[in-house]
């Protein structure tokens, strides 16, 4: 009986020191770090999209500017710049004597579109993510033809652009001449 109640004694002992070891070494734990959250910067930015003639000097520029943060929860930057043009698509009368013909008109939206997302600050370079939409009209260059040419340039891509240099991200040939279409790009630290 002394044996029984030695030997429980010693596995209730175990049971019990074990359990608070083992309370003891998980308080002492530390607990997991927070990943530190990158500090949040803001950077103005200038789109300066540009039509460059066969000698390679631009034509034609518009500018335009925005302002984005490197916060992650940072939805990006839009700008819109465009125009309704209307255009005849058709006619038709009513056919009662000299009713004057009705015509069928659409629109054109023709500008640009220009959105930014994801920026992040990586040492002197700002790296963001843009989608750039560039339309315009231009006359025919057939003669008999009377209705406007509609030219698009799009582009998307993560770029990486040094502070403070103007820096050339997209460019497209034109496809009716020897010229072509870039964007430029300026981003400024507003720190």
């Amino acid at each position: 009986m002394r044996k029984l109640a030695f030997t429980l004694s010693l596995v209730l002992l175990t049971v019990f020191s074990g359990r608070t070891m083992f309370a003891q070494e998980a308080s002492e734990a530390p607990p997991p770090a927070k990943p530190a959250e990158a500090p949040v910067h803001f950077f103005h930015l200038l789109f300066v999209v540009q039509e460059v003639g066969p000698d390679g000097k631009p034509t034609n520029s518009r500018s335009y500017t925005a302002t984005v943060s490197t916060d992650a929860h940072d939805d990006g930057t839009s700008i819109r710049a465009s125009s309704r043009i209307p255009f005849a698509t058709g006619s038709f009368s009513s056919g009662e004597g000299n009713s004057p013909a009705n015509t069928q008109i659409s629109y054109f939206d023709v500008g640009v579109n220009i959105d930014t997302h994801n920026a992040r600050e990586i040492g002197r370079r700002l790296s963001l993510h843009i989608t750039a939409d560039v339309s315009t009209l231009t006359s025919s260059r057939e003669e008999n033809l009377h209705q406007p040419t509609y030219r698009q340039n799009k582009w998307q891509a993560t770029v990486l652009i040094p502070l403070d240099k103007p820096t050339v991200v997209f460019t497209s040939d034109s496809l009716d001449n020897k010229g072509s279409m870039q964007m430029v790009v300026t981003a400024t630290s507003l720190q």
